[in-house]
């Protein structure tokens, strides 16, 4: 079951969203002020937010940027001004989406499941494999506390490799699925240059590899089990 937090101070309003996006899947927390927010989001792991700007405690802009400096929760604002400035001063701050006052409610409803549904598509772009982290949807790489910089080459074929841990993935598919347009113009000699320098940004000793290993005579396989 997802939680959605509504932080709405109108009461109906707050009540009227939650009665009209009930579901057996979804489960709400309302909120009327961001300081019951703060200690909502403390007790709890939200799954989405749903967040009016103007509040009897504080701006809903500030509290979003409190909330994106720990967490990348979906976050979509309610607002009563339909002025540009006020709609790109929220998605600059860090909101998914918004909706301006009045709404519909089916409105409102599509957009919670469309951002739910694209949150955890992107959560599934998230690759663990003991110390390292993959996040192919930020292009963000860790190995235990050390951030990767990773070429898109580099992240294209190690993509590839983590997706199929364990299957040894033949040189000309990997050079087809890397450089897809032109492949038959590349040199021969590029996907082991991709290797060698993705080897020596993962592997502790680069000479003798522990993650990327070669299947002589076919291609390379990821010999690490997802944790």
């Amino acid at each position: 079951m997802k939680k959605i937090m509504v932080v709405e101070d109108d009461k109906a309003l707050c009540n009227g969203i939650c009665l009209a996006l009930k579901s057996e899947e979804l489960f709400f927390m309302p909120c009327g002020t961001i300081r019951e927010a703060r200690k909502t989001v403390g007790q709890n792991v939200c799954d989405l937010i749903i967040l009016d700007i103007h509040l009897p405690d504080g701006n809903g802009m500030d509290f979003l940027k409190e909330i994106r400096e720990v967490s990348s929760v979906p976050v979509i604002l309610l607002t009563a001004n339909d002025m540009e400035t006020d709609i790109v001063a929220g998605l600059e701050s860090g909101a998914d989406d918004y909706v301006t006052k009045p709404f519909s409610l089916a409105v409102l409803r599509a957009r919670v499941h469309t951002q739910l549904r694209r949150f955890y598509t992107k959560q599934k772009e998230v690759i663990r494999f003991g110390e390292f982290t993959f996040d192919f949807s930020d292009m963000k790489f860790s190995k235990g506390t050390v951030e990767l910089e990773l070429s898109k080459t580099e992240q294209k074929l190690l993509k590839v490799l983590v997706q199929n841990p364990g299957v040894t993935i033949e040189r000309a598919t990997l050079v087809d699925r890397i450089w897809t347009d032109g492949a038959e113009y590349v040199d021969e000699n590029a996907l082991s240059v991709t290797v060698r320098r993705l080897r020596g940004k993962l592997e502790k000793d680069p000479s003798r590899p522990q993650y990327i290993k070669t299947v002589y005579g076919l291609g390379y396989v990821w010999t690490v089990d997802e944790k």
